[in-house]
């Protein structure tokens, strides 16, 4: 079997007892905030009698002692059973397969706009280090850094939605939905702007600072003294010789954040209004769906295993250097 199959399956089999941990760790976190289900459902109703209650714990089965639930719950996770909501009244695991293609869809345009913008103006800023251009994005960076994020999707609302009026300010799509394969494209792609420029501003900032910060170290080296000795141009300096060896960082931080970015989604969906797993988790931690909720970090963790398994592979190929052993 080659070193790079046996790699993989070897980080693979890692899974089960991180997963493990992370379950048990989540499961306990929930299990220690006061009240449960039948509490929000009665807040509800406006009114329960304590009989009722007692009624609806018995019927969810939220008598038993904590350990039991989690037994319980392992077992159905060994029968690849993420539980049953009993508030959206859905199997978890195909509540979250429909919002996972809009979460995703999310994540990855808000990571090529950071990425494609940030590499892109860092390597500028890093070109005319301690010119004006450089500057001005270094302190347009810092402001970003600094920004929160909800408050970039409130005034993008403001500006672009209230004022201008050119893009919409909450929901995935037209209600009712648009004929025709490119017509529906370009409906989707205005929604998506707002929150997937409000998601990514932050991180935007992270990739201007890394590869200005990247780059100079780089331009310091011997070897870019000697390709500018033999007369290589500066443009082909920076891109074949100075910023091929930057994206090293880079690969790291892009794989930290895909991992990070559900973090953030739950504030931007919840702003925007957008049908995915982070709209879906802020529910459910009002409705106190533990089953849901373990669901969603479950996958959460799972999507950052596997970020860091892409990262270690993307190392090997940007550096001939890196070898991958068994």
């Amino acid at each position: 079997m080659p070193a790079l199959a046996k790699y993989m399956l070897r980080r693979l089999a890692q899974l089960l007892p991180v997963a493990l941990i992370i379950v048990l760790c989540s499961y306990m976190l929930l299990r220690m905030a006061p009240g449960d289900m039948v509490d929000v459902m009665a807040g509800e109703s406006g009114s329960a009698t304590p009989e009722y209650m007692a009624q609806l714990r018995e019927q969810f089965d939220l008598n038993a002692p904590g350990y039991v639930l989690f037994g319980r719950y392992l077992n159905n996770l060994a029968h690849l059973d993420l539980g049953y909501s009993f508030r959206n009244n859905m199997q978890v695991a195909e509540l979250i397969a429909q919002r996972v293609p809009a979460t995703l869809t999310l994540m990855l345009v808000a990571v090529v706009i950071a990425a494609v913008l940030g590499i892109s103006l860092g390597a500028v800023s890093a070109r005319y280090r301690g010119r004006w251009l450089d500057e001005v994005i270094s302190t347009l960076s810092t402001i970003g850094f600094a920004t929160p994020v909800f408050w970039v999707g409130l005034l993008l609302i403001v500006v672009f939605s209230i004022n201008l009026r050119w893009l919409p300010s909450a929901g995935m799509q037209t209600i009712g939905g648009v004929d025709g394969f490119w017509p529906s494209l370009l409906d989707r792609l205005r929604y998506m702007a707002l929150p997937a420029l409000s998601l990514s501003f932050f991180y935007l900032s992270i990739y201007v600072r890394m590869t200005r910060s990247a780059m100079l170290e780089v331009y310091g080296l011997d070897y870019v003294r000697t390709a500018r000795a033999k007369g290589i141009s500066e443009l082909c300096i920076a891109v074949r010789h100075v910023l091929r060896n930057a994206l090293l960082p880079l690969v790291t931080i892009t794989g930290l954040q895909l991992g990070s970015l559900m973090g953030g989604s739950i504030v931007v969906e919840t702003v925007f209004s957008w049908p995915g797993l982070g709209r879906l988790a802020f529910d459910a931690v009002f409705q106190r769906d533990i089953n849901l909720l373990l669901g969603i970090f479950l996958c959460s963790s799972f999507l950052v295993i596997l970020m860091n398994l892409l990262v270690d592979l993307l190392y090997a190929m940007l550096d001939p250097r890196i070898e991958i052993r068994s």
